[in-house]
């Protein structure tokens, strides 16, 4: 008998109300098939972060009593410095099948912890990558497979001073927006070694927060394919924008730039395109048919603990971190 499933969200700040729940609205409605009738469940701790459509509870705890941890997905939305405390909490209560927000871990004495968890449970996680289903990476990735690539440029800024000063949970710059460009990168280039990295100040009229103003890596590729990505967190502009560098051509994509508009571009030989991209609903889409019909492992585990192990060595190169 094929199961129906119930989504359980953790946290509901950002991610988990603006996101998750737009997502799981639009994803229940495309494929009402994959799951149980009902409201979704959610837990958040402050009481005042209340939505009609949703059943929200002030505890995980609390939230079991309404749920068969089975038959459900949890979407672990809460801040990333206390990602393996949480997931040990959900293993406490009986919770296998897991949407974990990116970073999956912020060190790798976290993600340590959070693969020893997996393994001796039998966890299936599903780690948030969904520019990895997005239709213009789609399109990057056949114009790679033509050959002759040489460099990879990826911008992604965005003024975040408000974010920044009033929450927590993202220790510097690498941890917000990298972890999505850098997985796309490795997804377009292959495995990569870390040859520079830098990382700047955020600084505004009441504040200096050391480490969350800028971050920038520089990484080698096997075939000599370099990549830069840099990410603007004090910038006036949003932009999401990767160029490809061919042997005979240049390639400029822009991702939508927020939940707003789903829009990507696309110039190639100074012709543009524009499409729909909703890569958040494709991936979450993605992610509960696998749940559904569980077989090979969904693949983003991996490719986060790569991610991981290079935001490491960027931190250790530019803070001189010691683990």
């Amino acid at each position: 008998m094929r199961i129906m499933l119930q989504p359980f969200v953790i946290g509901l700040g950002r991610a988990g109300a603006d996101l998750h729940l737009r997502v799981l609205e639009r994803v229940r409605a495309a494929a009402s098939e994959l799951f149980a009738p009902g409201p979704v469940i959610a837990s958040d701790p402050d009481g005042s972060k209340h939505r009609p459509d949703v059943i929200a509870t002030g505890s995980i705890e609390a939230a079991t009593a309404l749920l068969d941890p089975q038959r459900t997905v949890a979407h672990l939305c809460t801040p990333p410095e206390s990602r393996a405390e949480v997931l040990a909490e959900l293993v406490g209560h009986g919770f296998r099948r897991i949407v974990v927000e990116k970073p999956l871990a912020t060190d790798p004495a976290e993600l340590e912890t959070i693969e020893a968890l997996r393994d001796r449970h039998g966890l299936d996680l599903v780690v948030v990558s969904h520019w990895l289903d997005s239709r213009l990476t789609e399109h990057l990735a056949e114009l790679i497979s033509r050959g002759g690539l040489r460099s990879i440029a990826f911008d992604q800024d965005k003024p975040r001073f408000a974010r920044s000063t009033t929450t927590g949970g993202h220790p510097t710059a690498f941890d917000v927006e990298l972890p999505h460009s850098l997985g796309v990168v490795l997804r377009l280039a292959g495995a990569a070694q870390l040859t520079a990295a830098e990382c700047g100040d955020m600084r505004c009229e009441d504040a200096v927060l050391p480490g969350l103003g800028s971050a920038r890596l520089t990484l080698t590729h096997p075939g000599g394919v370099r990549s830069e990505i840099r990410s603007d967190l004090t910038a006036p502009i949003r932009r999401r924008r990767i160029v490809l560098e061919f042997d005979d051509e240049q390639v400029v994509g822009h991702y939508p730039i927020s939940a707003e508009d789903d829009h990507a571009h696309l110039e190639v030989d100074g012709l543009r395109r524009v499409f729909r991209d909703d890569a958040l609903t494709r991936f979450v889409l993605r992610a509960y048919r696998h749940f559904h019909a569980p077989g090979a492992e969904h693949g983003t585990f991996e490719l986060h603990r790569d991610i991981i192990r290079l935001l490491t060595a960027a931190k250790e190169r530019t803070f001189e971190y010691a683990h």
